[in-house]
């Protein structure tokens, strides 16, 4: 990976009343949302259950802001010995810093279709209430691809990972690892309130669209 530096400007969460309305946004929304989705939640659980042996929730080490590693949820969309198969189908990976393939083969079929429309993704509304992670902001890091990070790039741990971000809603996998880090580090830069607000509603077409659905 090219070790070119990368200026960032000061984040504008730099300040107290900033990160305190964020968090407020966050906390306000994130209960909304679960309040609102709880029957599509029980329904999504009964689903994956039914289909196949195992928990209908996910958990995956990630790391969050500060590099402070956290337990992320997510609905389960692969057969439960998914992680077992994970460096066997790395060798067929079309990119070198995460396993992108084209078509999985541990994926089951209730799971395609929430990752298509990225329902698989709404447990992580706990983690925002919990404050692992933010509504908006970048892409939550296995540790592995943490650590292939470069120094440059370091400036996104300032800031909580988010549910949707800058990454999720300009093509998600269709985006290189680097190409991401450069759109992590331009969200901490350009960060504002209005800047949220505006990725949670391109959040909505981009979904519709599956674009980089994996």
């Amino acid at each position: 990976m090219s070790a070119r530096p990368m200026t960032v400007a000061p984040c504008g969460l730099d300040r107290p009343a900033a990160r305190a309305l964020k968090r407020a946004m966050d906390i306000t929304l994130a209960s909304a949302a679960l309040l609102v989705l709880l029957p599509v939640l029980v329904l999504i659980a009964l689903a994956i259950r039914a289909e196949s042996p195992g928990p209908a929730l996910f958990r995956q080490r990630r790391l969050g802001r500060g590099g402070r590693e956290f337990v992320m949820w997510k609905f389960r969309t692969m057969v439960r010995d998914a992680e077992h198969q994970h460096a066997a189908l790395f060798a067929h990976s079309r990119e070198p810093y995460w396993l992108d393939l084209e078509r999985d083969p541990r994926v089951t079929r209730v799971g395609r279709f929430l990752r298509h429309t990225s329902l698989d993704e709404l447990p992580q509304f706990v983690n925002v209430l919990r404050g692992h992670m933010s509504l908006v902001g970048p892409r939550p890091l296995i540790p592995v691809e943490h650590a292939q990070m470069p120094a440059w790039a370091r400036v996104r741990d300032d800031v909580r990972p988010g549910m949707t971000g800058l990454w999720q809603v300009s093509g998600r996998t269709t985006i290189g690892f680097e190409d991401m880090l450069r759109l992590d580090c331009r969200y901490v830069a350009t960060w504002s309130t209005g800047s949220d607000l505006m990725s949670l509603l391109r959040t909505i077409p981009a979904v519709l669209s599956r674009r980089g659905a994996d």
